[in-house]
C-alpha cells in the first residue's frame, strides 16, 4: 500500500466510525481514480465526515493529470465546510449525485462541484468530489440559464404573486414541468442559503434541490401511483434539520409546488422528552434489579439471624441500598438543568463501593475535572457507563487478586470530554471484550448512539483500561 492510501487509511481511522471494510471500500475507489486516471482535466478528492464533528474532511487529493491544478498546496486532513461547499453536505445527506453547484475552496477560489457518493452495505461512507473552474464552466451554465429563461417565458397560472407570498414562514418552490426551479418565496431562499448554496439556485433543476433521496423522475412517478390526488406529504431529515415537506401537483400546467415547513425544535423537543424518558426508565431498572439482588440475599441472612446486633448490620446495610436509589432520584428529579459531572460521577463511585464493600481488598481513586458541567441528560448517559464499568472491575477483574484498584480518570480538552476507567487486574480474552461481553455492548451502544463518542477498550494480563471520549 502506498503512502497516499496508508494516509487515507490513517485520516478515516482517526476521524470515523466506519468499519475496515468500509475503509477498504473507500482506498479501492481512490485506486481506481488513480489507476484508471479518471476525470483527467479535474482536481478529485474523496471526503469522509467526521463521526464525532459533524464536519466533511479531505483523505484523498489527485490534481488534473494534464494541466494545473486549482490547488497550489496539498489539503488532504483539512475540513470542507457546509457554508463553503453545499453540494458536498448534500451528497453525504441524501445519497443523491450533486452536479454543478458553486462552492469554495479551502483556498479560498470558487468552483464548481460534481459530488457522488461512495456506498458500502447500502450506507453512505464517503464522497468523490470533482472540482472545475468557474470559468470553465460558466458557458455550459449559461447555456442552461437560457433554457431555463425560456421557460419562465411562458406564464404559469397557478405562480401568481398572490399565490407566492414573501410574508409566510414556510418555503415555496415551484418547479416546471421539467424539473427546473421557476419561482421561489423569500423563506425558501433563506432556508437553501442556510443550507450552504452560494449559487442562485432559481433555475437549478429539482435533482440538485432534493432535501431527501427523491429524484424529479421519482417524484413524477409517486404522482402517478398516487390515485390521481393532487397533492401528497411526507417528514425528512436534512443534516440536524426536519421538515415536513408538501407536494402538490398541477395536472394542467405539469407544475410542482413544494412546500418546506421546518419542524426541528418541535422534533428536538419530542426526541428530548423521549431519551429522557428511556434514560429515566433505565435508571429505575438498574435500581430494581440492585434492590431485589441485595434484598434477597439479606433477607435470607436476616431468617438465620438470632441476635439483634446482627439484624442491626442487616439494617444498616438496607440504609445503604436506600442510599443508592435515592441518588438515582435526584438525578430523575434534574433531567431538567446542567450540574456538575464530578458531583454525580463522586455519587456513583461512593454507592459501587458501599454496594461490594466486602471486597475491602479493592480501592478507587478517581480523578475529576470540579469545572465540567454538562447537560443532565448527557450526566445520567456517563453516569450509566461509568457505573457499568466500575461493575465489570468489581465483577470480574480481580478473581483470585489480594489486591485491586481501578482509577477513574475525567477531563476536557479542546471542546472534547475524556473519560477512561482502569484497572490492574487479571484482563479479558479478546473474544469475550469483542462478542461475549454484554456489559461492554451496552457501554458501546450508549457511547456511540447517545454520546456520539469513541470508545476504546485495552486489555492484557495487567489490567483493563476502556476509554472514551465525545464532543461537548
Amino acid at each position: 500500500m502506498n503512502d497516499e492510501m496508508k494516509r487515507l487509511r490513517s485520516l478515516c481511522e482517526e476521524y470515523t466510525v466506519l468499519s475496515h471494510e468500509d475503509i477498504d471500500e473507500l482506498i479501492s475507489q481512490a485506486e481506481q481514480i488513480l489507476a484508471r486516471k479518471l476525470y483527467p482535466d479535474n482536481d478529485v478528492f474523496i471526503d469522509v465526515m467526521n463521526g464525532l464533528t459533524g464536519d466533511a474532511i479531505v483523505v484523498f487529493q489527485r490534481p488534473p493529470l494534464a494541466k494545473k491544478s486549482l490547488y497550489s498546496k496539498d489539503i488532504v486532513g483539512q475540513k470542507a465546510k457546509r457554508k463553503n461547499e453545499a453540494a458536498v453536505y448534500r451528497t453525504f445527506e441524501t445519497s443523491l449525485n450533486t452536479v454543478g453547484l458553486l462552492a469554495r475552496s479551502q483556498e479560498d477560489v470558487m468552483v464548481r462541484q460534481r459530488v457522488y457518493p461512495i456506498r458500502n452495505q447500502k450506507k453512505n461512507i464517503g464522497v468523490v468530489i470533482v472540482e472545475d473552474s468557474v470559468d470553465e464552466k460558466m458557458k455550459h451554465f449559461l447555456v442552461a440559464q437560457n433554457g431555463i429563461e425560456q421557460n419562465r417565458s411562458h406564464p404559469i397560472s397557478i405562480t401568481s404573486k398572490e399565490f407566492v407570498t414573501d410574508n409566510i414562514d414556510e418555503g415555496i418552490l415551484i418547479f416546471n414541468a421539467t424539473g427546473y426551479l421557476v419561482q421561489m418565496n423569500r423563506a425558501a431562499e433563506s432556508y437553501y442559503h442556510g443550507f450552504g448554496y452560494l449559487d442562485d439556485i432559481l433555475g437549478m433543476h429539482y435533482d440538485n434541490l432534493s432535501l431527501d433521496m427523491s429524484t424529479f423522475e421519482q417524484l413524477n412517478y409517486l404522482r402517478s401511483r398516487n390515485g390521481g390526488a393532487g397533492s401528497m406529504e411526507k417528514e425528512i431529515k436534512f443534516g440536524n434539520l426536519y421538515f415536513e415537506m408538501k407536494y402538490i401537483f398541477d395536472e394542467v400546467e405539469g407544475t410542482v409546488i413544494v412546500i418546506i415547513h421546518e419542524v426541528t425544535e418541535v422534533r428536538k423537543k419530542e426526541a428530548e422528552i423521549s431519551d429522557k424518558a428511556v434514560v429515566i426508565k433505565e435508571i429505575h431498572h438498574r435500581v430494581k434489579n440492585n434492590l431485589q439482588s441485595v434484598v434477597s440475599i439479606l433477607s435470607i441472612q436476616a431468617r438465620r439471624c438470632s441476635t439483634d446486633e446482627a439484624k442491626k448490620v442487616l439494617t444498616e446495610s438496607v440504609y445503604r441500598i436506600m442510599a443508592i436509589a435515592r441518588t438515582h432520584e435526584l438525578l430523575s428529579k434534574q433531567l431538567e438543568d446542567d450540574i456538575s459531572l464530578k458531583a454525580v460521577l463522586d455519587s456513583v463511585i461512593e454507592n459501587m463501593h458501599r454496594c461490594y464493600e466486602d471486597l475491602y481488598h479493592i480501592t478507587i481513586e478517581a480523578t475529576i475535572d470540579e469545572e465540567l458541567i454538562l447537560s443532565s441528560d448527557v450526566v445520567v448517559t456517563i453516569a450509566l457507563v461509568v457505573n457499568e464499568l466500575i461493575q465489570n472491575c468489581y465483577d470480574h477483574a480481580f478473581n483470585g487478586r489480594k489486591q485491586g484498584q481501578i482509577n477513574v480518570d475525567v477531563s476536557q480538552k479542546e471542546g472534547y470530554v475524556y473519560i477512561s476507567i482502569e484497572d490492574n487486574g487479571v484482563g479479558y480474552p479478546k473474544d469475550d471484550i469483542k462478542q461475549n461481553n454484554l456489559g461492554l455492548q451496552i457501554v458501546t451502544s450508549y457511547v456511540r448512539e447517545k454520546l456520539r463518542g469513541k470508545l476504546d477498550v485495552q486489555s492484557d494480563s495487567k489490567g483493563t483500561k476502556t476509554a472514551f471520549y465525545f464532543k461537548k
